[in-house]
């Protein structure tokens, strides 16, 4: 039977066991969310949370190309690799922060030959000294000191996770930023090998009206120069589609000089892109889950702080034998030792154990403004791009209304040159027209498809509650 005090004694240690000086943490909860994004439209219809895009959101895109380079992201990606090697860092630091709840367990051997003088007889004799020995020691953890290292290598990890989720969904939407630029410059390399071939007749047919007399030198060099612009502009054209090519082929892990895609001559269609709830973009985003893990990172350091002012206690024992062996005699003994031992409090530190707790209340306070600060940028980013989006549609059928009067206005212009009602430069004028307003055409619906990829990013992607570490 247990005594009375040592029952007391017991039940007193298991409950400081179960202190922690750390603050109660609650996850942060922002005042003032929006029931709807403010710019949703046709092109962007507010939906619930679970119609929008999760995993390969890129599909919602409906290009087989673009699936299947970013399918290549996960597995070639050097900064992707970089970021999981970081996450194994942070895990491997909880574990070892774990490995504290323990005792540690070492062991000593020792083997010598020595030496000696007698005095009196002034002989020398040698004998072996053999020890062995243990010592067991461990730290209960009253104060909760390693409980909160613990807590904050955890939720470390959980950010290391939640990083790695945002990096890898940053290169997603990098890469179909840059496929869709390419796909841009592909329609415009086709629309300029079209108006090349059209200028080329343009210029044949002005030479042949200038030998027959119908035209002057002046106009052959207004076409000349028509067609020779235009294939400057051709070849800039083609060097920016290799740069852009170049991109990809080192986001996904390829050698520029052997990597290759295909053209296409126009652009594919612009989806129309579900929005998630407002409510739902704090648990989709992971720089927003990273900002949250770092305050309770934060949150988790200061109760290992406040543990300092209070004494750690260490338990401990030793035990061993030593052998000593000579030509006269043969002698072991045993030796052991069982006790706490208290650690040595600081009485005075020059004010360090202060300036410490001060350190992770300020650190604290620093991560709970930066977590604020994410979900608000997370906020706009979504705002903006909603905005885009919507208001480049209205551009596009607005400009695709100009490319048609533009047309329009060319062929009439090509119609009078040929009937002598008007001289080419009315024609180089209608010309140049209809050609900008088809690149600007382009040009819109380039920034339409990017505008996609970037609110599907700037609602999180692929990335949820579940994912990584969160809740381990």
């Amino acid at each position: 039977m247990v005594p009375e005090r040592g029952r007391a004694v017991l039940l007193l240690f298991v409950l400081l066991c179960g202190c922690n000086l750390a603050p109660r943490y609650h996850r942060p909860v922002l005042p003032g969310i929006p029931g709807a994004f403010r710019e949703t439209g046709v092109w962007t219809p507010a939906q619930p949370a679970d119609t929008a895009p999760r995993g390969a959101w890129w599909t919602v895109m409906g290009d087989g190309v673009l699936d299947r380079l970013e399918d290549r992201i996960e597995h070639g990606s050097p900064q992707l690799a970089a970021a999981m090697a970081r996450y194994d860092e942070a895990r491997a630091l909880v574990r070892r922060a774990r490995a504290e709840f323990f005792p540690q367990i070492d062991a000593t051997a020792s083997a010598q030959r020595e030496r000696s003088l007698f005095p009196a007889t002034g002989n020398y004799y040698e004998y072996h000294d053999f020890e062995t020995g243990g010592t067991v020691s461990w730290e209960p953890d009253i104060w909760g000191r390693i409980r909160n290292l613990v807590r904050a290598a955890r939720a470390n990890a959980q950010a290391s996770a939640a990083d790695l989720g945002a990096l890898r969904l940053s290169l997603e939407g990098e890469l179909g930023d840059d496929y869709f630029q390419l796909r841009g410059l592909d329609a415009r390399i086709s629309l300029l090998q079209r108006t090349i071939a059209a200028y080329s007749a343009a210029l044949d047919l002005t030479t042949k009206r200038f030998v027959g007399g119908a035209a002057n030198e002046l106009d052959v060099g207004r076409a000349r120069t028509q067609l020779t612009t235009t294939q400057s502009q051709l070849e800039q054209q083609v060097a920016d589609r290799a740069l852009v090519e170049h991109a990809i082929a080192v986001l996904i892990g390829e050698q520029p000089s052997t990597f290759s895609i295909p053209p296409a001559d126009d652009l594919p269609p612009v989806p129309v892109i579900p929005v998630i709830a407002p409510a739902h973009l704090l648990e989709r985003r992971p720089d927003v889950a990273s900002a949250e893990r770092h305050m309770a990172a934060a949150n988790a350091r200061i109760g290992v702080a406040r543990a300092a002012f209070f004494p750690n206690i260490t338990l401990g024992a030793t035990g061993g034998s030593e052998t000593t062996t000579s030509m006269l005699a043969s002698a072991g003994s045993g030796v052991w030792a069982l006790g706490p031992a208290l650690a040595t409090l600081a009485i005075f530190d020059g004010g360090r154990r202060f300036a410490n707790l001060a350190l992770t209340h300020a650190e604290y306070a620093q991560a709970a403004a930066s977590y604020r600060q994410t979900a608000l940028t997370a906020f706009r980013e979504v705002e903006d791009q909603l905005a885009l989006l919507n208001h480049l549609a209205d551009a596009a059928a607005r400009q695709e209304e100009g490319v048609v009067a533009a047309t329009r206005t060319d062929h009439l212009a090509s119609v009078q040159y040929r009937e002598g009602a008007v001289d080419y430069l009315q024609v180089v004028i209608a010309q140049t027209a209809e050609l900008q307003a088809r690149e600007d055409l382009i040009t819109v619906n380039t920034r339409r498809l990017m505008s996609g990829i970037d609110l599907v990013r700037a609602m999180g992607g692929g990335w949820g509650a579940h994912d990584g570490e969160k809740g381990k």
